[in-house]
């Protein structure tokens, strides 16, 4: 099988994920959709990783699905599909970082918002295009909606226009826009910031962002901030809370203990 997804792990501990098929403008095919999961489970248990980048070859970031393979009517099966990449995403451990150089549609969009951070190029722009071909955006909506403003997801994916990197930004869609020959500095810059937190402590906030917090109501409030104080005592008694404290007292960057069993 074709290679269609390439993987690295920097000695800074950030791992580069990246789309790889620019012959059919990196679309999500079953082929590449089953790599980018197998390479997105390496990084996320990969001891080694404190971040990861996704990004992609090419002058399109993500075309959406591969509308060349056929069987898409067919019932599903144990195959991975989209919805198995965002759900990957959305629950790694890890930050994930989009790194945006061009054009995204559809289902790349979904890649884009299922990351924690999304930095693309000012010359990059995107659209729900699947109204265009008579489908709905229902796997992506999921990760794509709780990021957007209601009147923009209106008239972006009932329209299926094209928009630029501002107006994404604008949406919720991402993080920042900036100058083309800005983007890989300023992803550096994020990823940099990113691995200097405790391991243990972004994954547990990474779980309180996509948790019940962000979804409070009056009600809950006191019972669910009594379950946090217990949640901060157990970080506070952590092996790694106990080596960050250290570090900044003796002013030095931390030595984070290698792995999860040991912070605990």
């Amino acid at each position: 099988m074709d290679s269609l997804i390439t993987y690295d792990v920097g000695a800074d501990g950030v791992a580069t994920v990246t789309l790889d098929s620019p012959h059919n403008r990196n679309a999500l095919s079953r082929a590449l959709l089953a790599q980018l999961h197998a390479a997105l489970a390496e990084a996320c248990a990969d001891a080694r990783v404190r971040a990861l980048v996704l990004t992609a070859a090419g002058p399109v970031f993500c075309s959406g699905a591969d509308l060349k393979e056929d069987d898409r009517n067919e019932p599903p099966t144990d195959r991975i599909g989209l919805a198995d990449v965002l759900v990957q995403l959305t629950g790694c451990p890890k930050p994930v970082v989009a790194r945006v150089a061009g054009r995204a549609r559809a289902g790349g969009l979904g890649l884009i918002a299922a990351c924690d951070l999304a930095v693309a190029a000012d010359s990059a722009d995107f659209a729900f295009s699947e109204v265009r071909i008579g489908v709905v955006p229902a796997v992506i909506s999921a990760v794509c909606l709780p990021l957007m403003d209601r009147r923009s997801a209106q008239e972006l994916l009932l329209t299926g226009a094209v928009f630029d990197a501002a107006r994404a930004v604008g949406s919720g869609l991402l993080t920042a826009s900036v100058p083309d020959d800005a983007l890989d500095r300023t992803v550096t810059s994020f990823t940099e910031q990113l691995v200097r937190g405790g391991p243990d402590a972004l994954a547990g906030t990474k779980a309180l962002l996509d948790g019940p917090a962000a979804h409070i109501t009056a009600d809950d409030r006191g019972a669910l901030m009594a379950e946090f104080q217990e949640l901060s005592r157990t970080y506070f008694a952590s092996a790694e809370a106990k080596e960050g404290i250290a570090a900044f007292r003796e002013r030095r960057s931390p030595d984070w203990p290698a792995t999860p069993t040991d912070r605990r």
